[in-house]
């Protein structure tokens, strides 16, 4: 068949649907080059949520045309696919600007690529909906996505996903519980159900909740269940009692805030208001005492006044996080944020970034330093780059650790260990692994 190369840029979802791909391929003959240059077909798998995230793709776009003429001189010819959020958004126009691309596939219609390749004669059409395929591991992986979900219904009025991903569908619940089983059975150690608003999840009345417990019956070898991302507004009392009884899912949650202001928050369409979040958060932590958090949160939106972007800072100090993903307001072509008043200087908005990192990084270090104690279960990621005597691995709250191996054990990434948490060093705890491999 030949070889095939796949860059994937962006979120959780663009990995696995890049690695359902890669192994359909895989399965038809097809072996991976070990990079582009060595590549007969090259997939770039794209992101469109913030322009930077556009900007990496156009310099790729610009080494792929070396790389295409240089085969050429050799008598050689590469297929260049172009999918994801940005070959949605900018479809008609694209080939256009960058004429070394050979395909553009939109996100509905990635088993095209199957098309192309030369695997089936017909996969899909444009006029069908998103299609999920049978399994999405990347072999040889502990760690695994499952995506439950594709698509967005909400419109935040910053945010370019509901134009590029479609209206929500959901992943028919046999399928999602097949594929974990296979994960189980693989030695699959931990999961992470992927969706855009994975919380509103809802096949033929199955609802979220739902379907994570009968996740849970079915996992033995899989310790931890994640799940990316959910919305506020749409976190039930019901998937909290969830959380709360069942110990497979991990005490861990990403819990997007955006903006602590109510009339930001507002502004933004995300239908919950300060106090409904932090209510949310609380709630929570009743019924989870162990349970930490990491939010996404935006800043220099237009018309955050400083002491919009203060209710932010001490939103974030209730509630306490230890991870945060943080950015300013980048505009999108196609939202309605961009035509609002109030835009602010990038200057401005970097500055207030800058601040707001600063802040995060102080505040979850002293958090974090109180947690340095105590056995905890850990996966094993890896060997220590600074130390071969040392592993990493990652606790249930997705924290890290280097920690020495006991003395006549033999310790492999995808191992699970229990491991005495002793000190924090910058943003890596350090232990001794305490018992035997499980």
């Amino acid at each position: 068949m030949g070889k095939f190369f796949i860059e994937t840029y962006g979120c959780q979802m663009n990995v696995a649907e890049s690695n359902a791909i890669e192994a359909l391929l895989l399965s038809s003959g097809w072996t991976m080059a070990e990079k582009p240059d060595d590549a007969d077909l090259a997939i770039i798998n794209t992101c469109s949520v913030r322009k930077s995230a556009e900007n990496r793709i156009w310099g790729r776009l610009g080494a792929y045309t070396y790389i295409k003429s240089q085969k050429a001189k050799a008598g050689q010819k590469m297929k260049l696919i172009l999918t994801g959020c940005m070959a949605e958004r900018l479809f008609d126009s694209i080939k256009k600007e960058a004429p070394q691309i050979d395909y553009v596939v939109k996100n509905n219609d990635k088993l095209k690529i199957l098309e192309i390749a030369g695997i089936t004669d017909k996969t899909s059409s444009e006029d069908e909906k998103y299609l999920f395929t049978q399994a999405y591991y990347k072999e040889g992986e502990f760690s695994s996505y499952v995506p439950i979900m594709n698509g967005c219904n909400n419109f935040c009025s910053y945010c370019i996903v509901p134009y590029v991903r479609g209206r929500e569908i959901s992943r028919c619940p046999e399928q999602i519980l097949r594929e974990v089983k296979e994960l189980d059975q693989k030695g699959v150690r931990e999961i992470t159900l992927l969706g855009q608003n994975v919380n509103s999840y809802n096949y033929e009345g199955m609802g979220f909740p739902e379907l994570l417990t009968q996740i849970c019956r079915v996992c033995d070898n899989i310790q931890w269940i994640r799940f990316e991302s959910p919305h506020p507004k749409d976190f039930s009392d019901q998937l909290i009692q969830v959380i709360a009884k069942e110990p497979k899912v991990a005490k861990h949650l990403h819990v997007p805030m955006q903006s602590g202001n109510t009339r930001i928050l507002a502004l933004m369409n995300r239908r919950y208001t300060r106090e409904r979040y932090l209510d949310l958060i609380h709630r929570i932590k009743e019924q989870v005492p162990e349970i930490t958090f990491a939010v996404d949160v935006m800043v220099g939106f237009p018309g955050e006044t400083e002491e919009e972007f203060q209710d932010t800072l001490s939103a974030m100090a209730d509630v306490g996080y230890i991870e945060a993903y943080m950015y300013y307001w980048n505009p999108r072509e196609g939202t309605r944020a961009c035509d609002m008043e109030g835009q602010m200087p990038e200057k401005e908005k970097q500055a207030r970034l800058q601040r707001l990192i600063d802040w995060q990084l102080d505040n979850a270090a002293k958090i974090k330093a109180k947690r340095a104690n105590g056995v905890q279960k850990v996966l094993v990621t890896q060997v220590s780059r600074d130390n071969h005597n040392q592993m990493l691995g990652r606790n249930e709250h997705s924290e890290m650790v280097a920690f020495d191996v006991l003395e006549g054990q033999s310790v492999k990434p995808g191992d699970m260990v229990n491991v005495e948490f002793r000190m924090l060093n910058g943003n890596t705890y350090i232990g001794k692994q305490v018992c035997d491999v499980q």
